[in-house]
């Protein structure tokens, strides 16, 4: 995918998510020791195929205005952390019960319940403390850490990605409002892709009105993004997704496609896609990767 910019969406991913995994690498320690079985399962999740997007939104929010990459990227990869914390418990069995993740078993089917359980503990935990180890945060402000790890704490707990996933939960099977709806894809998916985007322009240095922009952006393609996940458990395939498709409508949850129809859904995506691209009006060549992701998002099959 060429932009008019020259940009490569394609090549841009893909070296991004190589230098987001290499610096997760770093980061974790092979494991051994009594505990050594929990860190293998934490590392199964966190190796298994990912696209990175979330991370790679903070980099790419770092460089829309004008920051520099490498002070933004353990705070990345502290929001991957988070990330697939949430993946590990969303497929346990009290949670979507999942079989497979990203085309293989998920975590507690091959570390068990128990042990998935507190892998998740552990990466989400970890992600606070790799946002605040000093040697690799010693060229970032107090003040923009303590707003970051404020921002991603929001968003990941009851006021964001907990409190949607609890509301989700709970109406399975229900016939709910359109606005109720609206909540939990906004609160389980749009916040943390908010959040992330938003915390690397932080990061950046990027002024209120360039934060405020950016934040705009962000939770448009959030709410755009879920709806793109209902839509490929509709016409996705296995193969390609990695999961099994129909889970949804499987466990009657809620879903744009499901209150408001295929071509009303798609509609929507498509005006929150060319809204948040429009909010990046202030920004120039800086930020195409976060005008291409948001048009990558309707694109993607998986």
């Amino acid at each position: 995918m060429q932009s008019k910019a020259g940009l490569d969406l394609k090549t841009y991913l893909a070296e991004k998510k190589v230098l987001i995994d290499q610096a997760l690498e770093a980061y974790f320690p092979e494991p051994e020791g009594p505990a050594s079985n929990l860190l293998k399962s934490m590392k199964y999740s966190l190796f298994a195929g990912g696209k990175r997007l979330r991370p790679i939104l903070c980099l790419a929010g770092t460089e829309a205005v004008g920051g520099t990459e490498s002070d933004s990227l353990p705070f990345a990869c502290a929001i991957e952390l988070i990330h697939t914390y949430s993946l590990i418990h969303d497929d346990l069995p009290v949670m979507d019960n999942d079989d497979l993740r990203r085309g293989k078993p998920t975590n507690h089917k091959v570390f068990g319940e128990a042990v998935a359980l507190l892998a998740g503990d552990g990466l989400l935990t970890e992600a606070f403390n790799l946002m605040t180890t000093a040697q690799l945060t010693e060229r970032v402000t107090s003040q923009a850490i303590i707003k970051v790890i404020g921002l991603l704490s929001r968003a990941a707990g009851y006021r964001g990605m907990v409190g949607g996933q609890v509301v989700d939960i709970q109406s399975e099977g229900k016939t709910v409002s359109f606005s109720h709806l609206e909540f939990i894809h906004t609160h389980k998916t749009g916040a943390l892709i908010a959040a992330s985007v938003t915390s690397g322009a932080v990061l950046g240095g990027g002024n209120e009105s360039q934060l405020q922009a950016i934040s705009a952006y962000g939770q448009k393609i959030g709410l755009a993004f879920q709806i793109s996940d209902d839509i490929l458990d509709i016409e996705g395939n296995s193969k390609t997704m990695g999961k099994t498709p129909g889970a949804d409508k499987k466990r009657g949850k809620i879903t744009y496609p499901s209150i408001l129809g295929f071509a009303k859904s798609q509609e929507i995506q498509s005006g929150l896609v060319e809204a948040a691209i429009a909010s990046l009006r202030e920004f120039r060549h800086r930020a195409e990767p976060l005008r291409q992701i948001a048009r990558y998002i309707i694109e993607r099959k998986k």
